[in-house]
């Protein structure tokens, strides 16, 4: 796989012998790493270098990944991946909740940590409006032959729905004319479900546009990911202030996944 260079990696996890693997991983991507022991000097590190990519343990003495999650997306719009332990599955959702983008279980291979990394990066960052966001364009962009390209154009088409508009072009959500702050993750899942308008979107399909391989043939999707899914389709209507049981925006369609709402009548008042 080709590398991704010039960019910043900040590593927290307090194993050394973790931190110096994942660390490895990701300098061998072309990345600028910078590893940490624990969540205060990550956070401060995050602050100083703006990483585009944060890998984040789950269990570390002190402050630990979940509050160090927050922290972070205060203030950097970095992918982050968490790091938990096979047998903590909720730990996976609950980072999600925080903030994180995606997750890798402990003991993981190096091969899976730098798919996901790359999968992650393939994605476009926040242009601008987002906490430490900048202007930057991303590194690689994948068509649907799952071939990377540098210079393949963020799409552009305004999307609206009963009041929620998304633009692409500058990754700004509103509703009824207000901002909302959105995670990188919880915008991708709005759009994907913008774009198939009363089409229903499958968990499976939407798990795998969060992990970067929606064009990869028949990628394994587990259970975890799923309530990944799950767990971010609850922030969002939190943010968007939709209720489940009476729905204007997502509504799920139970065993199969969500699709948008019916259009409201203008004439409502």
């Amino acid at each position: 796989m080709a590398s991704i260079g010039g960019g910043h990696a900040v590593v927290i996890e307090d194993d050394e012998g973790i931190r110096g693997l994942i660390a490895l991983v990701l300098e061998q991507m072309g990345l600028n790493v910078v590893a940490v022991s624990n969540g205060t000097d990550g956070v401060e590190q995050v602050g100083e270098c703006d990483p585009i990519l944060v890998t984040l343990d789950v269990s570390m003495p002190g402050m630990d990944g979940f509050e160090t999650a927050k922290r972070i997306r205060a203030i950097s719009s970095a992918y982050i991946i968490m790091l938990t332990a096979r047998d903590e599955e909720i730990d996976a959702l609950q980072g999600l909740g925080a903030g994180a983008d995606d997750y890798v279980l402990k003991p993981f291979r190096p091969r899976e940590l730098r798919a996901r990394a790359e999968a992650m990066l393939r994605r476009p960052r926040v242009v601008e409006g987002a906490p430490g966001g900048s202007a930057d364009v991303p590194a690689a962009v994948s068509d649907a032959d799952g071939v990377s390209d540098a210079t393949a154009p963020t799409p552009t088409v305004v999307l609206e729905h009963n009041g929620v508009i998304l633009d692409p072009a500058t990754h700004i959500v509103r509703r009824e004319g207000r901002e909302l702050d959105l995670t990188r993750s919880e915008f991708e899942l709005l759009q994907a479900l913008l774009q198939s308008g009363r089409t229903v979107r499958r968990k499976d399909d939407l798990a795998r546009i969060l992990r970067g391989d929606a064009y990869v043939a028949n990628p394994y999707v587990s259970d975890a990911d799923r309530r990944g899914v799950e767990v971010h389709i609850g922030n969002l209507r939190k943010k968007l202030e939709d209720n489940a049981a009476a729905p204007y925006l997502i509504e799920t369609v139970r065993g199969v996944g969500y699709r948008l709402a019916a259009p409201r009548d203008p004439n409502e008042n």
